[in-house]
């Protein structure tokens, strides 16, 4: 394929557009219609994360008989239907396990939903259908 001999002058004219030199000291410069150069200063905003604190996950249960587990759908399209089927999987392959079908919704604020008081009370154990 042959290339139009003006495309490599486009493409350096574009590159020469975002390979601007900065100023010695890392200010932007912005020039007034007097012809008088100011410097402003940028800042990144970006920010520093505060240091995250990790937490062990939870340990396994040696076994489901008898417990309860909370089924959580976090929303999300068909979530409903791959949970419901996996509940009757689990029903007949745990017959003394009690699931909890739950639905959490989409919305995660600062504050945690109610629902997870429910099951730091209630549950043994918890699947969560995050979706996607």
């Amino acid at each position: 394929m042959k290339r139009h001999p003006a495309v490599g002058l486009i493409v350096l004219l574009g590159l020469g557009l975002f390979c601007i030199c900065p100023t010695p000291d890392n200010r932007a410069q912005a020039q007034t219609k007097a012809g008088a150069v100011e410097k402003i200063t940028v800042l990144n905003p970006m920010g520093t994360p505060p240091p995250i604190k990790l937490k062990p996950m939870a340990p396994r249960l040696t076994t489901l008989e008898g417990k309860t587990i909370y089924v959580v759908n976090q929303g999300y399209l068909g979530t409903d239907n791959l949970l419901a089927e996996m509940i009757i999987w689990l029903q007949k392959e745990y017959p003394k396990t009690k699931f909890v079908y739950k639905e959490l919704g989409r919305s995660m604020g600062p504050e945690p939903p109610p629902l997870f008081a429910e099951i730091k009370e209630k549950a043994d154990g918890v699947i969560m259908g995050l979706g996607h």
